[in-house]
């Protein structure tokens, strides 16, 4: 269980403030930031997560210094997102050509042997897009599963101006999204049932509001073209990864994939510095549609909320690892009573006060902290909500369908609660 909440009084080590705090959380000083970020910042992740970091970084900055002097971000193709199409087109134009070029070598049976024309198709194959299909392992709701739940989408995506989506899976994690699914490129959107069970029903909607934006603000990086050659392009790169720990055989096909890998990485990093800018102004336009759509003050909420997105996912993974190591009978115990796993990340997440929200909005700002790394940093974002006039909401939640959708989502929220304290935040 969390810890009981016990106020703490001292004087600050630096400028002898008072500090009124929470025994809970990090005990910091408002007047001078003393202990305001005592953690170390989180590696960035690989190579090219820390390039997308970087140009978001950037770009956030560059977009907000432009809305703050009264230039609006519109939607619009510039000259790099033109050429980022180009580019895309050509990586398909080769994923093309070698699948032709493969099918005709073996039938041509070029130099008395069909190998070359198989390893063309293999590659060709290799970089072909490929629909994604529906989540397996992990609640998907239809229509007929959670009608209000569709019905509220439905009102935000008309808010937004774009169409609803088609399926809703709901997962462990502390995020939210939308991507498409199968061959006709049906519209999912997927809800972390952690960050969904710590919003009000306002910050709802705005969550809600900025994940369907994408859909509406012409965000080139989901696109078809693009989007479908930087997958293609980023799983190649994976498998072209060298092997660890190689035998003699493997130290050679390391060798042979350096060459491709290179090129493969030159190709991901210019399209991510073409579609980088493109990507920032879609982020902002979509947290300026959620504001229009649930209001300004429901969109900060939001963003406050992710901001103790960490210290919700550290609860989350003691109560899994309190179920896991205890045991099969304390896990067969726990999954029992599943639904109490989000009662006490909702309980956390309420009794979280305003110094702690303000130490991690300050902490945040230090470290641009960013959501993922194609987000520009949070508090850019958050200064941006607050620039103008405040947004009233469009649509308010009503008490009776926010019942009627617990309702609704309650077996999901159950089974994704099981899943976790059973087999572990790995699952």
């Amino acid at each position: 269980m969390p810890a009981v909440a016990r106020e703490t009084t001292q004087p600050c080590p630096e400028c002898g403030a008072e500090i009124r705090g929470d025994s809970r959380f990090t005990v910091w000083c408002a007047a001078c930031d003393w202990n305001v970020d005592p953690g170390e910042p989180q590696p960035a992740g690989g190579r090219l997560e820390r390039v997308e970091r970087a140009l978001a970084r950037r770009h956030g900055e560059q977009l907000l210094a432009e809305m703050l002097s009264g230039r609006e971000p519109q939607p619009r193709r510039d000259a790099n997102a033109v050429l980022a199409t180009a580019l895309a087109l050509a990586v398909h134009g080769v994923t093309l050509a070698l699948v032709v070029g493969g099918i005709w070598g073996v039938m041509a049976d070029w130099g008395g042997s069909p190998w070359i024309g198989f390893v063309l198709f293999a590659l060709g194959l290799g970089l072909a897009p490929r629909p994604d299909p529906l989540p397996t392992g992990t609640p998907v709701l239809f229509r007929t599963d959670a009608p209000e739940l569709f019905a509220l989408v439905d009102e935000v995506a008309a808010a937004v101006g774009t169409r609803s989506v088609h399926a809703i899976a709901v997962d462990g994690s502390i995020n939210a999204a939308v991507t498409t699914y199968g061959v006709r490129g049906r519209r999912l959107l997927v809800l972390g049932i952690p960050l969904w069970e710590v919003l009000s029903p306002e910050e709802r909607i705005a969550l809600l509001g900025h994940e369907l934006a994408h859909y509406a603000n012409g965000d080139i990086r989901n696109g078809l073209v693009v989007g479908s050659a930087v997958r293609s392009l980023a799983l190649c790169h994976h498998a072209l990864q060298p092997i660890e720990h190689p035998s003699a055989i493997e130290t050679v096909v390391n060798v042979v994939y350096v060459v491709p890998r290179l090129l493969i990485r030159g190709l991901l990093v210019l399209l991510l510095r073409l579609t980088s800018r493109a990507g920032t102004r879609a982020e902002y336009l979509a947290d300026r549609l959620a504001a229009r759509t649930a209001s300004t003050q429901a969109a900060v909420g939001l963003m406050d909320r992710l901001l103790i997105a960490g210290p919700i996912a550290v609860l989350l993974r003691s109560e899994v690892n309190r179920a896991t190591l205890g045991g099969p009978r304390a896990a067969r115990e726990a999954a029992s009573r599943a639904d109490e796993l989000w009662d006490r990340l909702a309980a956390y997440a309420a009794s979280v006060p305003e110094h702690e929200y303000e130490r991690q909005r300050r902490a945040g700002a230090r470290r641009g902290h960013q959501v993922d790394a194609t987000h520009p940093p949070t508090h850019l974002r958050r200064t941006c909500l607050l620039t103008g006039t405040p947004a009233t909401a469009a649509l308010t939640p009503d008490p009776d369908r926010t019942a009627r959708m617990a309702e609704e989502l309650a077996p999901s929220r159950t089974k994704v609660a099981q899943t976790l304290l059973r087999d572990g935040l790995g699952a």
